[in-house]
């Protein structure tokens, strides 16, 4: 098993009186002398390299990863592809600061996808980031020998991402504290404590007890076909091209976050902080903004009783009209974003504002850079990459509005997906079955079953031969589609387009053939 290891910098690779990082080669000594031999009593055929790598704007070589920046998300995910062929896993020693936005932002460099959001290319190896509270290293004064940095977490988590690099997981993931996480899903939750990030919306992938316990069932699934796969010499060679075109293009897609907080305004003119603080940012050229609402999605308009005439309302009326991609997160740790839930937040969708359903702030600002950036380069258009960031491409946040097996399988009685816009949903009636509706109207659209359940509770499940199964209490089959696979495929249902246009479509797709399988209804009432 052969794992490579980057040193980016960070409290991990610090030493001395202040703390300062160490460089890259005695580093990877120190490591090579002190902890190679450790890891080889666990697994005697591991081989452990560090590839070089140099981040340009420190003279060091390594960043403490407060300095990080987008162009750098790129060195590190050519790192990985260039590289791709020679090793089983990656382990990135990364500082704590910033891994909760470079976990996200490798995930989506080293994946593609197409216009739908499903996958194009795919990891099929394990990328793994982690970092440390406490150095990993000690020496007593700039003449003493290194020696291993006693009762640390750097060590256990050292050990731990070399396990997590060797455990098959296709994706990238953060370790920290005994826990294994999806990278795009971890936040910074600790700042003076071991157990420095978690995974507020989405369960750990696995966790070192005696033995590492990976949890699959939490684990994205393998490429769908080989030809997405990274393991593929044309995959791989076209995800390059494409991590080539972003690493020259990303740094004129700047987007940043902006929180919500009580600040002065005046409902009838006058002084508005935060709209002006908004102008302000839109006039440097930014391209995306994540908002970080109150609660479900709250955000100040200006005017409590007729948003629209708020200042902050126009301001972001006017980011949007200039092109601005703006993304309503919450600054709420856990949760799920719904800015329909309350007034003060229904009014966002008429600005432009998207909705990221479950995903991290974080997650949604690389989200926002790497797709604005690479749009130009595959041919999408804006309204493209604003139905993909409210898309889940790699696991980055609940799906809203289709099955598959980057999300989930089951639709259990009450559970619904929705349009992007939520002008339609596919409701699992408990006794009726699958039912479409448009918002607001109880008279369906297109349902499965023409009499109600005789044992409900209903489950609907997309099963592996790709097709859709509606099945009673006693796991009777009451209805279902009638897809002939002509080979092992992984499919998805999907409810797209909007009711509001007449372009509403519910149909089945075909991930490996990139193509719709069985149409239940499209817009013009056909099905």
């Amino acid at each position: 098993m052969k794992i490579a290891i980057l040193y980016t910098g960070g409290t991990i690779g610090c030493v001395g009186n202040p703390l300062s990082p160490m460089n890259t080669d005695d580093f990877s000594s120190a490591f090579k002398n002190l902890i190679t031999p450790i890891l080889q009593q666990q697994y005697p055929d591991i081989t452990i390299d560090f590839p070089p790598i140099t981040f340009p704007e420190s003279s060091s070589g390594t960043l403490d990863s407060t300095n990080l920046q987008p162009s750098d998300w790129c060195l590190m995910a050519e790192w990985v592809l260039n590289t791709y062929t020679q090793y089983d896993g990656w382990v990135v020693l990364h500082g704590t600061d910033s891994m909760d936005f470079t976990g996200p932002a490798l995930s989506f460099l080293l994946s593609d996808c197409n216009e739908l959001g499903f996958p194009t290319a795919t990891l099929s190896k394990p990328v793994i980031i982690t970092g440390s509270q406490v150095p990993l290293f000690y020496r007593a004064s700039s003449q003493s020998a290194l020696a291993i940095n006693y009762n640390t977490d750097a060590f256990q988590n050292v050990c731990g991402a070399v396990a997590s690099a060797q455990s098959g997981v296709p994706e990238v993931g953060v370790y920290f504290q005994n826990q294994l996480y999806r990278g795009n899903r971890t936040v910074k939750t600790n700042a003076s404590q071991f157990n420095a990030f978690s995974s507020p919306n989405y369960p750990a992938l696995g966790e070192y007890g005696i033995e590492l316990d990976i949890d699959f069932a939490n684990v994205l699934p393998l490429p769908t076909t080989p030809d997405t796969s990274l393991d593929t010499p044309s995959t791989l060679s076209a995800l390059q091209k494409r991590l080539t075109y972003i690493a020259q293009n990303i740094d004129a897609f700047p987007a940043m976050q902006f929180n919500a907080f009580p600040a002065a305004y005046s409902a009838t003119g006058g002084t508005a902080v935060i709209a002006n603080l908004i102008d302000a940012c839109v006039a440097t050229g930014i391209t995306g903004l994540v908002l970080e609402s109150y609660g479900e999605g709250n955000f100040p308009s200006g005017n409590p009783d007729n948003p629209a005439a708020g200042a902050t309302y126009q301001a972001l009326a006017n980011a949007n009209a200039a092109g601005v991609v703006i993304v309503d997160c919450t600054q709420v740790l856990s949760g799920t974003v719904n800015d329909s839930a309350y007034a003060a937040g229904a009014w966002l969708p008429a600005v432009g504002a998207l909705s990221p359903a479950d995903m991290t702030p974080m997650a949604a600002l690389a989200k926002v850079i790497i797709l604005s950036t690479v749009a130009a380069y595959h041919g999408w258009s804006a309204d493209t990459v604003k139905t993909l960031v409210q898309s889940n491409l790699v696991g980055e946040m609940k799906s809203v509005n289709r099955l598959d097996d980057w999300g989930q399988l089951t639709l259990a009685a009450g559970q619904s997906i929705t349009t992007l816009d939520g002008s339609a949903t596919l409701s699992n009636d408990p006794v009726l079955g699958p039912v479409l509706l448009r918002s607001g109207n109880t008279s369906p659209l297109w349902q499965a079953l023409s009499a109600p359940i005789a044992n409900p509770p209903g489950r609907l499940i997309l099963e592996q031969d790709g097709n859709l199964v509606l099945y009673d209490r006693t796991n009777m089959p009451l209805w279902g589609t009638s897809i002939v696979p002509s080979s092992p495929t992984s499919s998805a249902l999907v409810l797209a387009g909007s009711y509001t246009d007449n372009t509403l479509s519910l149909y089945l797709y075909d991930v490996a053939q990139q193509e719709a399988t069985e149409v239940l209804y499209t817009g013009s009432g056909e099905s």
